[in-house]
């Protein structure tokens, strides 16, 4: 009962401090009430928590956001989390501070455009309510699949992001892959989509991870039916790393002459550089290979990513390209 206790602590303390929820949003997470997390932040304050646990010395944080920053000329927010932290703990954290830097960025009369995945499932799970007017909320790739429709679990997520903004929300009634590039090119035409096409192009916000093939944390469109051995195989042969909005890129940012992007329904990085805050969210070992490819596209202008992550893309980095960065217009 002590260990839970303390543990309770730390993970209250942690979202007080560090990710600046307020007590109301921190009991809804523990289960609690908003006087219990007062006298757990009051326990770390005396016991010394906060400043021996939290904030050592030694931590990489700041210098890392830095050093990234300054390596792709992106606004990078590195997390802080242990060493010890598994990846459903990192990806917590950096979910809960990725939904509250949105909230900030998100107003009224303003348009998100949201690329469904397992990261950002879990950014919409932190998302504290905050009404607005005029605004919108666009899905920016299609989810259906060969398995199932898959439309339910991206509607949700989509519409999630709507009600936390009391937003308009526009579905995407696509499929993620067309079965062949000309059938894509005859849906572009159709006014339905093209009205959501219209959507995301106004979009002032994008919101997006990058996929990764296989890890602790798989991407959802690698583990939910999305793409059959062959087009596997045919990605590997490719040189493919992972994707951003199931658009898929090699180590270097290139993608235009991967054969499954003729079929994907979701904007292509020169689309998506159109966008003028582009937020990528992402933690995980198996993450830094398609991130950095992300980086290399020029299709991230905002970084949220956990102390872990951020380390070893610094390292991965040192042995790669130089990003082909579009840094946002100040």
């Amino acid at each position: 009962m002590f260990v839970e206790r303390e543990q309770d602590v730390l993970r209250a303390a942690s979202m007080y401090y560090l990710q600046d929820l307020k007590m109301e949003v921190i009991a809804r997470h523990l289960g609690t009430s908003r006087s219990t997390v007062s006298r757990l932040l009051k326990r770390a304050r005396e016991t010394g928590l906060v400043e021996i646990t939290l904030r050592p010395s030694s931590t990489r944080a700041p210098g890392l956001g830095r050093s990234i920053s300054a390596a792709f000329g992106i606004d990078t927010y590195v997390v802080p989390v242990p060493d010890s932290a598994g990846s459903v703990e990192r990806l917590d954290q950096v979910a809960m501070t990725a939904a509250r830097l949105l909230t900030s960025w998100f107003d009224s009369d303003m348009v998100m455009g949201v690329a469904w995945g397992t990261t950002i499932a879990a950014v919409s799970r932190y998302l504290a309510p905050k009404p607005t007017r005029g605004s919108a909320v666009v899905q920016l790739n299609g989810a259906a699949n060969m398995r199932t429709s898959g439309v339910e679990y991206a509607s949700d997520l989509i519409s999630s992001f709507g009600a936390a903004f009391d937003a308009a929300v526009h579905h995407f009634p696509v499929p993620a892959f067309f079965d062949y590039p000309d059938t894509k090119d005859a849906m572009w035409r159709e006014r339905s989509v093209r009205r959501v096409l219209d959507m995301q192009r106004r979009a002032d916000v994008a919101v997006f991870s990058a996929g990764a093939v296989a890890g602790a944390v798989p991407s959802h469109v690698y583990s939910a039916g999305y793409l059959d051995e062959a087009d596997v195989r045919r990605l590997h042969d490719e040189g493919v790393v992972g994707d951003v909005c199931t658009v898929f890129l090699r180590p270097d940012g290139t993608w235009a002459d991967v054969s499954l992007n003729s079929r994907a329904t979701g904007p292509t990085p020169d689309e998506l550089q159109r966008v003028v805050r582009r937020v990528c969210v992402v933690s995980g070992d198996n993450k830094v290979a398609p991130l950095l490819a992300a980086l290399h596209a020029g299709v991230v202008t905002d970084l949220v990513v956990d102390e872990i992550t951020a380390t070893a893309l610094l390292d991965a980095a040192t042995d790669r390209p130089s990003p082909r960065t579009t840094p946002r217009p100040r």
